[in-house]
């Protein structure tokens, strides 16, 4: 799943789609008079809040593509870059900025946008953004320790204030819609002659307002996809009720020994477990990389089974119901979990006779197989730690 632009785009590509996005960008910002700094300026005097309204319409409706195509499996949200926030840096650093937006009329976004068409003022502004961003470079030294500091890591606005995701979309849409209506009262007030507002139809504007509020309420009540999905598949009348194809220890101790290369284990167990005790070729993941790209091309090899491997066989069948659910063929589950294979294969317990001609050549397969095996895992370790293979994170931004 996602991100929403494929891997047929490479990464030479995507500079120049973002080129194209940009220009497109740069456009709508002087369109909506963004090239203006008397327009953008009037937020702060209360006579045009035209920078407010296309702020709130972007963030509302970024916010609602995200969500939707999240849920409906076209964009991966867990590779998507968060920045990291400092608080009290991030404090200063707006202060500073809202007083520079105040005084000259800009914010850096839109002085680009007013400079590339010729506004004198906008030219001086970017020089002087230049300029600070020296002055902050050099004299970084006096302050870096501040500028490390209040650090909260990658958080989310609706994790931070103890919500879900969709409760938040809803009040980021309620508070969008308030302020659609409070600002235009204003606007009115404040520029009786000429505001941007006497040309709005209210008629209109109610009903998309409502039309908006339902979609909020929408998204308080649509679960998360991916929490959806693994709650599903770990019901235990779920896995009662759909039957899964299983493998022994035997048979998976030999396909290993074997160097199968139509057979990859997918280890579910924690990190933890799996550094103590990997079996060979294995890849370990959590059940919500099930549904990264990353690990697309592995499960979607139908000629290969993927076993899936987890400290007991509930935990696996849940495994392998999650991606058969997403779609994807030719699963297995190791009879009895990781446990049964350890004692099986691993440990040398006493081998039990089940009473069959075939008893000896059991006892001696699974003897040349531990010896196998452990060597194959003792071979791994001593050639380094398996590099962890992580998502990449999409970045982008203003």
């Amino acid at each position: 799943m996602g991100p929403f632009v494929p891997d047929l785009i490479s990464d030479q590509l995507n500079l120049v789609v973002a080129l194209l996005l940009g220009i497109g960008f740069g456009f709508a910002l002087e369109q909506a008079g963004f090239s203006s700094s008397r327009k953008l300026a009037g937020v702060f005097y209360g006579y045009d809040f035209t920078v407010l309204r296309v702020f709130f319409t972007a963030a509302v409706t970024a916010m609602s593509g995200v969500l939707l195509l999240d849920y409906f499996g076209l964009l991966d949200t867990d590779i998507i870059f968060v920045n990291p926030t400092w608080l009290m840096p991030t404090i200063v650093g707006g202060v500073i900025m809202g007083i520079g937006f105040v005084l000259g009329g800009y914010c850096p976004g839109t002085s680009v946008c007013a400079a590339a068409i010729g506004k004198i003022d906008a030219m001086f502004f970017v020089g002087g953004g230049l300029l600070g961003v020296f002055t902050f470079g050099e004299l970084f030294p006096l302050y870096d320790k501040f500028y490390a500091s209040t650090s909260l890591g990658a958080i989310k606005v609706f994790d931070s204030l103890g919500m879900t995701q969709g409760v938040f979309a809803f009040i980021l849409i309620a508070v969008a819609v308030g302020a659609f209506a409070i600002t235009t009262i204003i606007e009115k007030r404040a520029n009786k002659t000429s505001a941007p507002s006497f040309e709005f139809k209210s008629g209109k504007h109610f009903a998309a307002g409502i039309a908006v509020l339902a979609l909020g309420v929408l998204f308080i009540f649509m679960p998360n996809r991916k929490t959806h999905l693994i709650n599903e598949v770990s019901d235990a009348r779920y896995i009662s009720s759909h039957p899964v194809n299983t493998m022994d220890a035997d048979e998976l101790a030999f396909r290993i020994v074997d160097h199968e290369p139509k057979v990859r284990i997918v280890d579910i167990r924690s990190a933890a477990e799996y550094a103590k005790l990997a079996l060979p070729g294995s890849d370990n993941m959590a059940l919500r990389d099930f549904f990264s790209k990353e690990w697309a091309p592995l499960f979607s090899q139908r000629h290969v089974k993927k076993v899936i491997l987890a400290d007991n066989e509930t935990e696996e069948r849940t495994g392998y119901l999650l991606l058969q659910k997403l779609g994807y063929e030719n699963l297995a589950v190791l009879n009895g979990g990781f446990e049964a294979f350890n004692k099986t294969i691993l440990s040398p317990s006493a081998f039990v006779p089940v009473g069959t001609r075939w008893d000896n050549d059991v006892r001696g397969f699974r003897e040349q197989a531990r010896t196998d095996i452990l060597k194959m895992i003792a071979d791994s370790k001593n050639a380094g730690p398996k590099v962890e293979k992580k998502p990449k994170k999409i970045q982008g931004g203003c």
